[in-house]
């Protein structure tokens, strides 16, 4: 398994676990539960995405220094 495969099985949990303290009933009107649900979706792979390429790239680059 590559370090990056298991940055992603570690960050995935974590950021699903610290978006449900977005509160998005501010966000959306009523009765736009689809929408509300496509926002999660793809903020959720959005956050997962950046966080584990944000932590490989400070590893990655921490290489080159030591």
């Amino acid at each position: 398994m590559s370090a990056k495969f298991l940055l992603y099985l570690v960050m995935t949990p974590l950021v699903l676990w610290s978006l449900e303290a977005v509160n998005i009933n501010g966000i959306f009107k009523k009765n736009r539960v689809v929408q509300a649900r496509i926002f999660y979706f793809l903020l959720g792979f959005a956050l997962i995405y950046l966080t584990t390429n944000f932590i490989y790239d400070i590893f990655e680059s921490s290489k080159i220094i030591f």
